[in-house]
């Protein structure tokens, strides 16, 4: 068989090849000069729709495709024709002839072309169409934006700030977001349709920087006019693509958006309810302008994903409102509405920022013209925290009523946070509350006007700042214990720090504001009547020195500031250990009392009281004994002694000649107690002063 020149069928072949390239593949296939003019091009280029491809011939390669993005191509295929480097798949947007209106992206590829002598030729470029896998790609990366961006917070007015700014301008030109207005406050959204004349809250709004808010301001709540797209996807819960062509008519039913939408040259809507289980929660509305390409299918498809995203993180932040709104009214009425009224000791409470149900502040007032400062932050939010506060706040006040030192009562509160820690362990296993450690940060402290001291425990890192009269500041280094619930028995200590009269005293729930206060205490030293300005302005003041942001976080605060005590209204006797020193009491108290103006009735009791307490520390007690006498908002009598024992409240039988000594002055007095000291102990009592008419 003979053959033919083989170097011919080569070429024959490599000619025909190059045909079919040119005439059959989908592949856009370009020869260009040095100058970037067609040479040759593929009738399958997809510029060539509608025109002849000898009228490209001899034209710039702009003209084949006009580029509307990136305008340093034709630069890069220079770069191409001097360098030898190839360009390799730059993905650009055009605009074709045969459709302006719609962009397209193509990938293109460029290679120099040189003869066997090395003359530059011009170049091969490539073109493939990949507008569909482009928009794919832009749509999965909004959609991950979305997913990304929405729930970092339990804001409805941020989450759509969150949506808005995840899809202007990617994938709409104005995006905006309305709630319905009962959603904001935590309500339970409508089921759909909506009814009608429900107000919608609009929350978020982004355009560019010709584009006006589309005539309502963020924050505007208002009714949607009736018969309009925005009325139908509420009331079907379906998304909506409308072209807006001029005259249609729902158009009139709300001129003011109507107006602003041709005012910003919004050509497509498309318009998404936020929905959830059937309920309205609200509306999207995304917006193209001017040149950029309708809405689609695929856009619409998007657009139900990203709103339902968008919902569940809406109903998300709903729910957080609604729990923070229900734990906030539990903190409020378990807490104290007004500082108690102390002789001593003026106070006033803070809430700053008032987002933690958990924290508490308290006074309680003491014998002896005592008060107890507390302060307090259970762990978690919600209800749950509301709740175990009130249980600590109450075992606080009760404990308190027996006269436990700051760090005994602290130790008895840590064994009550520890069996409600173990009570919560114990709970059914899917609870989420078994999940949720239960720690709590308490002080305790306890100012005595009498002595111009402070005596304070803490479980925690939480402290007091001082402010003295000089207006120096300190904070009191107090022993920290073990927060309250934690596993250990580590013991509590106490500081004992010394509170001149005109002292401004701050404890706050939030060791971090505690260490801010100390570090910037000009809110608290300022102002030339420090002594004598109003505690609520203090308070004020530390709320407007607090930096913006983040930082101080919440927290529960009391301000007090110490007063003088008369020393008109304090007595005190020491007495010899022997029963003559009984009668010696009763005629001094007598005395006293008479000189005060206190009531024959009140004087006759107070001497019975007093001839009990001073009996029992003569009998049982030990050398010294001291009795003292206390007018302020009750009457207080104190005997002291040096004896451990406690006395005991006891019915007497009928046959004994002693016991009843205690039972009678706890019947005449309107509360007693013992309290216990290095050097012995205190029986006290308190009664109640009669009225001023």
């Amino acid at each position: 068989m003979a053959h033919g020149d083989p170097g011919r069928q080569v070429d024959e072949t490599w000619a025909s090849m190059l045909e079919a390239l040119f005439t059959s593949s989908p592949i856009g296939l370009h020869l260009l000069d040095t100058d970037l003019r067609v040479v040759r091009l593929n009738t399958a280029t997809a510029a060539l729709d509608g025109v002849r491809a000898d009228e490209m011939i001899g034209r710039p390669m702009r003209d084949v495709y006009p580029v509307v993005a990136d305008t340093e191509v034709e630069a890069l295929l220079r770069e191409v024709v001097r360098t030898g480097r190839p360009l390799w798949e730059r993905v650009v947007r055009v605009r074709l002839m045969k459709d302006p209106s719609q962009d397209r992206h193509f990938e293109i590829t460029a290679l120099r072309l040189e003869s066997p002598s090395h003359e530059v030729l011009g170049l091969a470029v490539t073109a493939i169409d990949v507008t569909e896998r482009q928009l794919a790609r832009v749509r999965a990366e909004v959609l991950d934006a979305v997913r990304r961006q929405m729930g970092r917070t339990l804001d409805p007015a941020v989450t759509g700030e969150e949506f808005v700014g995840a899809v202007v301008p990617e994938f709409a030109d104005i995006a905006i977001v309305e709630v319905v207005d009962a959603v904001i406050r935590g309500d339970e959204p409508p089921l759909a349709p909506l009814p009608p004349g429900t107000p919608l809250m609009r929350t978020a709004f982004r355009g560019g920087p010709a584009h006006a808010p589309l005539a309502h301001a963020v924050g505007e709540v208002r009714q949607v006019p009736g018969r309009t797209p925005f009325t139908q996807a509420l009331t079907d819960l379906r998304p909506r693509v409308v072209p807006l062509e001029p005259g249609q008519d729902w158009m009139h039913a709300d001129p003011a958006r109507t107006a602003a939408m041709h005012s910003a040259r919004a050509h497509t809507l498309l318009v998404v309810p936020l929905a959830l289980r059937d309920s309205a929660l609200g509306l999207i509305s995304m917006y193209r302008t001017e040149d950029s390409p309708p809405f689609d299918r695929g856009d619409r498809q998007l657009a139900v994903e990203l709103a339902a995203h968008a919902a569940v993180c809406v109903d998300n932040a709903r729910r957080y409102i609604r729990e923070h709104s229900i734990a906030a009214i539990v903190q409020r009425q378990l807490l104290p509405r007004r500082p108690e009224t102390h002789a001593s000791l003026e106070t006033a409470y803070l809430s700053v920022t008032g987002d933690d149900p958990g924290a508490w502040y308290d006074t309680v007032a003491l014998s002896s013209a005592r008060t107890a400062l507390v302060v307090g932050n259970v762990s978690g939010r919600g209800l749950n925290a509301a709740a175990t506060m009130g249980q600590l706040r109450t075992v606080v006040r009760s404990l308190s009523a027996f006269d436990l030192a700051p760090d005994e009562l602290l130790a008895r509160l840590h064994d009550t946070a520890a069996e409600l820690a173990h009570e919560r362990s114990n709970l059914p296993l899917g609870d989420p509350l078994r999940r949720e450690a239960l720690t709590v940060d308490c002080a305790y402290a306890v100012h005595d006007p009498l002595t111009g001291t402070c005596v304070m425990a803490s479980a925690g890192r939480l402290a007091a700042v001082v402010v003295h009269p000089d207006r120096t500041v300190t904070v009191p280094d107090a022993p920290a214990g073990p927060s309250l619930g934690a596993a250990g028995d580590a013991p509590f200590a106490t500081v004992e720090f010394g509170v001149p009269v005109g002292s401004v005293l701050v404890f706050t729930s939030d060791p971090e504001l505690t260490s801010y206060l100390a570090e910037n205490s000009r809110p608290l030293r300022s102002a030339p009547d420090f002594a004598d300005r109003p505690l609520q302005d203090l308070c004020d003041a530390i709320v407007y020195a607090l930096p913006d942001g983040p930082g101080a976080g919440d927290a529960a605060v009391i301000v007090a500031r110490t007063r003088p005590f008369s020393p008109e209204g304090l007595a005190c006797w020491a007495l010899d250990a022997e029963p003559a020193s009984v009668a010696e009491a009763r005629r001094r108290t007598r005395d006293q009392l008479r000189e005060w103006g206190v009531d024959e009735e009140t004087v006759y009791s107070t001497q019975v009281i007093v001839s009990e307490l001073v009996t029992n520390a003569v009998r049982y007690g030990a050398a010294p004994i001291e009795l003292r006498v206390i007018l302020d908002r009750s009457l207080t009598c104190e005997v002291r002694d040096a004896g451990p024992a406690a006395p005991h409240l006891r019915h007497a039988r009928v046959a004994d000649e002693g016991g009843r000594g205690l039972f009678i002055a706890a019947q005449l007095a309107q509360t007693w107690g013992t309290r216990y000291t290095p050097e012995g102990k205190t029986v006290w009592t308190e009664q109640a002063l009669p009225e001023a008419s």
